[in-house]
């Protein structure tokens, strides 16, 4: 009997339109755009600047553009697992609320947070619901505000982060395509070198907290940079040793989106150039459980079936994780002139 596996059938991604550049961020805090160049590749990011929105809009948006793409009726999503550092609220669930938004109203739903990790995180959830039987269309959204939580007087965090959410359907494959591998991993230890101290049941909201600026991010730099650099070198290589690849066998590496050094060093370390490496990090920063779906998103039209691609990511706690995905389905035919369009909150569709 065939085994049944994962596969990624369609992708989508929505961003905000307003930018912060790194000219923007010269005039708030004592950096500039050749320090941040240097030490991020970050050039500009997105932001969500309306008060009245946040991390389920931008993750039902990324849906809709995907059910509209894929023509899905959303009574026929079975589950949804959002991955988010910025949930709408305690509770409910962003992933509950973004199921209203997007009328599916048979799905049952629930987050999932694992920081940058989170959305690999996730989608090695949602593979084992599609690859016991019990599930045939389940939709895993990575979506984050960061905005809301960076201090933007603290130049060591806010040159990095931006606001975006991406979405991708899982559906059963018997054909050989699909998440083929994973590997996951945590390390507790490591958990007061990127987080947030204040705003949960330990340490949860006062006049205090917020005079002490606690609800914003706290970054030790360099021993982020140097677990990272480790870490998503070390699962990526994981993944070809175990699967028996080559440098010459992957198509595209997908890496988070947090540094372009920590990028360029992962690729190094498995032996394959830039124009194997979807990068976009230049244009949007850091949006956390976001970086993985947009980028597969807007190299989408580039993926061919059976193409090798290897996902890699590191994130606070420390969480990391690595996955090997032959994808399965062939670039989609479309309008040359949008090409390189990217859904922002002003257009309807890829």
């Amino acid at each position: 009997m065939t085994s049944i596996k994962a596969a990624i059938t369609g992708v989508s991604c929505w961003l905000p339109e307003d930018k912060l550049t790194n000219a923007d961020i010269e005039k708030m805090v004592d950096t500039t755009n050749e320090w941040i160049m240097e030490r991020s590749g970050v050039s500009e990011r997105r932001i969500l600047r309306d008060p009245n929105k946040g991390s389920a809009f931008m993750g039902a948006e990324a849906s809709k553009l995907l059910f509209e793409k894929k023509n899905i009726d959303p009574l026929t999503i079975d589950l949804i697992i959002c991955a988010t550092a910025t949930p709408e609220m305690q509770f409910p669930a962003t992933a509950n609320i973004i199921s209203d938004m997007i009328g599916t109203k048979r799905a049952w739903s629930f987050d999932l947070k694992g920081a940058c990790s989170g959305f690999i995180y996730a989608l090695q959830v949602g593979r084992q619901f599609i690859e016991t039987g019990t599930h045939k269309r389940v939709l895993v959204i990575g979506t984050d505000k960061m905005s809301s939580i960076v201090d933007y007087t603290d130049r060591g965090t806010c040159i990095l982060f931006g606001d975006g959410a991406g979405a991708v359907l899982l559906e059963p494959d018997t054909t050989g395509t699909g998440i083929l591998d994973a590997s996951m991993y945590s390390d507790g230890a490591g958990r007061f070198s990127l987080y947030q101290p204040a705003g949960g049941s330990l340490r949860p909201a006062t006049e205090e907290t917020v005079r002490n600026r606690e609800h914003f991010i706290k970054m030790s730099g360099q021993g982020v940079f140097k677990m990272a650099v480790e870490k998503m070198a070390d699962v990526a290589e994981e993944m070809m040793v175990k699967n028996h690849l080559e440098s010459k066998d992957i198509s595209f590496l997908v890496p988070h989106q947090a540094n372009k050094r920590i990028i360029d060093a992962t690729a190094n370390r498995m032996g394959i150039g830039s124009e194997k490496v979807m990068l976009n990090i230049q244009k949007y920063g850091n949006t956390t459980t976001a970086t993985l779906p947009i980028c597969l998103s807007e190299w989408e039209n580039q993926l061919k079936r059976g193409d090798n691609i290897i996902l890699t990511t590191f994130g606070a706690g420390f969480t990391w994780g690595g996955m090997y995905i032959k994808w399965a389905y062939d670039k989609v035919k479309k309008d040359p002139s949008l090409e390189n369009a990217v859904p922002t909150e002003h257009s309807s569709s890829l």
